[in-house]
């Protein structure tokens, strides 16, 4: 019975995160995404570390490999770099969550949040300033590109804050209403 408990609370964290993944495909302001929510999602309800890297990274890739292919497909060239960036910032995000969220409270995800758009945003616009050719790469150019996005990073940390809080409400919910998904950190 326990294995039951164990798989079906897998099975729903899985099942959230790819939601929140297929979510990117509705149309929404720039940057207003659920990536920082999934990483954190991931980060406090997996028991196994390496599950809440693989599934919100591999979630990303899905939705990323369905945007890239119908519908950004002609302005993707040259831009696999920055994949790495992006990818790279959503695990330093799932590693921030192992350290904030072993308790889930709502103080600890409003702050990871608020925490995920910052690395978020550093790591992403870092990896577009130094290898996207749009600033020189000097200190005036980082800030520039810095500045230049700040546009996205308001719309991330709304969306940040919007997707973290219904990810979190929304299974907090079902573990109150299933007392029985409960179960300790064991997916």
């Amino acid at each position: 019975m326990e294995n039951k408990k164990v798989s079906l609370r897998f099975g729903i964290i899985c099942a959230v995160i790819l939601l929140a993944a297929v979510s990117r495909l509705i149309p929404h302001p720039a940057g207003f995404v659920p990536i920082a929510g999934m990483a954190l999602f991931g980060a406090a309800y997996y028991g196994k570390r390496y599950w809440a890297y693989f599934i919100p990274i591999a979630a990303m890739m899905l939705s990323d490999f369905v945007l890239n292919t119908w519908v950004y497909s002609a302005h993707m060239d040259g831009h696999l770099f920055w994949f790495l960036y992006t990818y790279g910032a959503l695990a330093l995000i799932v590693l921030m969550g192992t350290f904030t969220l072993k308790r889930v409270r709502v103080l600890n995800v409003a702050g990871s949040a608020v925490g995920a758009s910052v690395i978020f945003y550093l790591v992403t616009n870092f990896g577009t300033w130094i290898s996207s050719g749009m600033y020189p790469h000097t200190l005036e150019g980082l800030e520039t590109c810095y500045i230049a996005a700040l546009p996205f990073f308001r719309n991330g940390l709304a969306g940040d804050l919007l997707y973290t809080g219904v990810l979190f409400g929304a299974f907090e919910l079902l573990m109150y209403t299933f007392p029985s998904l409960k179960v300790q950190k064991a997916a």
